[in-house]
């Protein structure tokens, strides 16, 4: 099972995103908020998606991470790779293996009114540096959009799949995690928060 993304050729040919491919939170990129995608979507597009999903995948199998030097995340937004688009891919490791998510021009439709945050800390690909401080985040959200072919998906998610789903959200809105957490009171509030 291991290697089943790893050994897989793309359309790209053997290309392999790595580390060094995504943006740094320096990269002004990060910083435009990304535009809608149209149907059909161009194969550029979807071997990026691809390349995106076998990243995250890959990095989370901790053989993998070590053999292609891969820094273990598990969402992924395109404009992390320098393409302003509004689709994101998140790899969601569960019991039995992995659930793949893959939404094209995600939105937030509803959420609940309970907030959480990560205890140890929200991460992120393009973030390459330890940061302080609480994230609140909705406990449970339900996302809409699209697939690749363009039919409508909806998406109920809670707890960690909930915060992935809104930081993915986040960046194609050139918003980044650590916008979240107040600089003068990194953990500010946070006993109104469940931590998990």
């Amino acid at each position: 099972m291991a290697e089943v993304f790893g050994k897989r050729k793309n359309r790209s040919g053997d290309k392999m995103l790595k580390t060094k491919d995504i943006l740094d939170e320096k990269d002004k990129r990060l910083r435009k908020i990304s535009k809608e995608v149209t149907f059909p979507m161009d194969q550029k597009d979807l071997d990026n998606i691809q390349l995106m999903e076998e990243y995250l995948y890959n990095s989370q199998i901790e053989e993998l991470a070590e053999k292609y030097d891969l820094r273990p995340g598990m969402g992924m937004a395109a404009i992390q790779i320098g393409v302003d688009k509004r689709y994101i891919v998140i790899v969601h490791e569960v019991e039995d293996g992995f659930d793949s998510y893959v939404v094209i021009n995600p939105k937030m439709v509803s959420h609940s009114e309970e907030m959480i945050y990560v205890e140890s800390g929200e991460g992120c690909l393009s973030v390459n540096r330890e940061c302080e401080g609480i994230v609140p985040r909705y406990a449970r959200c339900t996302i809409e959009g699209y697939d690749t072919e363009g039919n409508k998906i909806k998406i109920r998610a809670r707890e960690e799949l909930a915060i992935a789903f809104q930081h993915e959200i986040d960046h194609l809105n050139g918003i980044l995690f650590v916008d979240k957490i107040d600089p003068k009171n990194p953990y500010k509030n946070m006993d109104e928060y469940r931590a998990i």
